[in-house]
């Protein structure tokens, strides 16, 4: 996948990884305008290609009751104007055929949930929008088996195609990372490590996921250390009240701090 082709993207030549950050869910347009005024700042000032991230709506949830979305064309609305207000591309995920011509319409790179990812159908639909496609490897699934959803894209003629790790499962309610897949789904496309997913703890009797937001940094580095392409990481200036993954996403105030990390460890990574 060359960065070049996801629109309004910049610092591609600056050597550094490039990174989907942006809250779980879009709750509002001040809370997205908010979160995404911040980021921009950090990844300009430090030449990290961004692509700004918010899921328009959540279909995958534990209980009938939990957050879904404030409305499929509002949610999106406010990531066209998150795009337009600070010139950045977006992403969010989809989850019908439906949803991929819809949502095309107003972000650049749609994101194929983990759980869907062998559905073929769904795939497809993202892929024939043009658009570049974020395929997020199934817990359930071993990196050499990724290489068949990323050939599903390139046989629609669509070129524009990465790969993201989030973890495999471990056991009922944990999640781990197995660093020896980065290298191997590099083969097929870029490669993306999803931090704070990893992270998460599925499966609680409660019916809310829990994660281990301590752990983050840890990932994080591990990542940059081994090689992969990208990061994806969910923020939020407040994640104790977000409405959606709040037990797993990294505070806004600490994600200054660990991006200047990532990117010195990146630039030592490039000497060898």
């Amino acid at each position: 996948m060359n960065l070049q082709h996801i629109p309004q993207i910049k610092h591609t030549d600056s050597g550094n990884f490039f990174l989907l950050a942006g809250p779980c869910a879009i709750e509002g347009e001040e809370m997205a305008l908010r979160i995404a005024e911040k980021l921009v700042g950090i990844t300009d000032n430090l030449q990290i290609p961004y692509v700004f991230k918010g899921s328009f709506k959540k279909a995958n949830r534990s209980r009938i009751d939990s957050f879904s979305g404030i409305g499929d064309e509002k949610a999106l609305k406010i990531l066209r104007k998150v795009s337009e207000t600070f010139h950045v591309p977006t992403v969010t995920d989809i989850h019908t055929n439906e949803d991929a011509d819809m949502a095309a319409q107003y972000v650049d790179v749609l994101q194929i949930p983990a759980f869907l990812v062998r559905q073929t159908d769904l795939v497809v639909a993202a892929a024939n929008t043009g658009k570049t496609v974020n395929l997020k490897k199934g817990q359930f699934m071993s990196p050499e088996s990724m290489k068949h959803a990323v050939q599903k894209v390139l046989d629609c003629n669509n070129e524009n195609v990465m790969v993201t790790d989030r973890g495999t499962m471990f056991g009922y309610q944990d999640m781990i990372v197995d660093f020896r897949g980065i290298p191997t789904m590099q083969q097929y496309a870029s490669t993306v490590l999803d931090v704070t997913h990893s992270l998460q703890q599925p499966n609680q009797t409660a019916g809310v996921t829990g994660g281990r937001p301590d752990m983050i940094e840890t990932v994080a580095k591990a990542g940059i250390a081994v090689g992969v392409d990208g990061i994806f990481i969910e923020t939020h200036f407040d994640p104790a009240n977000a409405k959606s993954d709040g037990a797993n996403m990294l505070h806004l105030d600490y994600f200054e701090g660990l991006m200047n990390k990532l990117v010195a460890i990146r630039k030592t990574v490039n000497s060898f």
